[in-house]
């Protein structure tokens, strides 16, 4: 009998940088009401006070970053089984998963961007009095 619940290496894959990509936008969210004032006072556009009316809705964006960037890290190291032979014998002929280091420094390095943008409002706030 087969375990269906195990996905192939490649859709891990898909998973993890779906999620992460997730995160980095679900941060952005986050931040968009201090972020975006910001950045288009510095561009010379006016009318950016209206992004912070999205201050309202951090927590449910920061809520989203956590859960995505959760994922992310759960298909990056979650216990890779092989899969076993359709016969009941032993294990197939398969080659072995290999680790995806790329993916991981890549999610990590995804976890600090995400962090210093979900931060930057207490860090404006410091900054800037």
């Amino acid at each position: 009998m087969e375990d269906t619940s195990i996905l192939p290496l490649g859709s891990s894959r898909k998973w993890t940088i779906a999620s992460v990509a997730g995160a980095v936008l679900a941060a952005l969210g986050a931040s968009l009401c201090c972020i975006g004032p910001l950045a288009f006072a510095i561009l010379g556009i006016g009318g950016a006070g209206l992004l912070v009316k999205f201050e309202a809705y951090r927590p449910c964006f920061t809520l989203a970053t956590v859960g995505l960037l959760g994922l992310g890290f759960y298909f990056s190291y979650r216990p890779r089984r092989i899969a076993k032979d359709a016969r009941g014998g032993g294990e197939c002929g398969c080659e072995r998963p290999r680790s995806n280091r790329l993916g991981k420094v890549m999610l990590w390095v995804a976890t600090a961007l995400v962090i210093g943008i979900w931060s930057f409002p207490f860090l404006a706030a410091q900054l800037f009095g």
